[in-house]
């Protein structure tokens, strides 16, 4: 088993996180720093995370977690603020999250100690539609619309196209749904600046067919077992 994937079925970080750590020589294999991601993992070896030994955990465990506002997407924060590990505190297993939420956007965060699944779900390759539903300034014109529907430049980078619905508009405002597959720093945020609007508020509401329903901030639920097959074959 390569190293990445034994780190990630560890539960303790995505095997693209993985790979950072053993390049930063946060990883050890029977006492000796390995800065190769590469390096198969064979019966015995002993791995250690940041001197902490590491083993795959054979019970997956799969949550469904609403985020508040206010709260890092991540396991552990420089800053210490707010993670979304503090909300998931009571499961037995060693969670991480799959992908992430900006600090201000709230919604349905994935968690998972399932690094093969975590892996899939994260590579845009896979388009998998994330929806958001976002309360901007300003109005929403069709032109606007045409816009984010066919990729916008945010930077470097033109995104993909959109699925874009305005629920409802205001002189003021507008709450409008947007379906991605990417997944690039302050995406959203990023799209609607290009084309003149400002974001106020910002939730994903759904990960392909998954919602988040009537599900609490802050308030998490494991997945069932349709979902999690759902995710395995999409």
């Amino acid at each position: 088993m390569r190293l990445n994937k034994y780190i990630a079925q560890s539960g303790i970080a995505s095997r693209r996180k993985a790979d950072e750590l053993t390049l930063q020589g946060k990883v050890s294999v029977n006492g000796t720093v390995m800065k190769e991601p590469g390096y198969d993992i064979v019966k015995g070896d002993v791995v250690e995370v940041n001197g902490q030994i590491v083993k795959p955990d054979s019970r997956k465990a799969y949550i469904m977690l609403n985020k508040p506002k206010g709260f890092i997407t991540s396991v552990n924060d420089e800053r210490n603020r707010p993670t979304v590990m503090e909300l998931v505190s009571d499961v037995d297993e060693r969670l991480y999250p799959i992908g992430r939420l900006d600090f201000n956007t709230s919604g349905m965060l994935l968690m998972t100690n399932d690094g093969d699944l975590a892996y899939k779900l994260a590579h845009p390759r896979n388009q998998i539609y994330k929806t958001y539903r976002a309360r901007v300034s300003g109005q929403i014109s069709a032109e606007k619309q045409s816009k984010l529907r066919n990729g916008v430049d945010i930077g470097g980078f033109v995104t993909s196209k959109a699925i874009v619905d305005v629920i409802k508009q205001t002189e003021r405002s507008a709450i409008v749904e947007i379906k991605i597959f990417e997944g690039k720093n302050r995406q959203v945020r990023k799209m609607f600046a290009v084309v003149g609007n400002k974001v106020l508020d910002l939730e994903r509401i759904a990960i392909g067919e998954l919602y988040l329903g009537h599900l609490k901030q802050g308030h998490y639920r494991k997945l069932t077992q349709k979902e999690i097959q759902y995710l395995k074959e999409c």
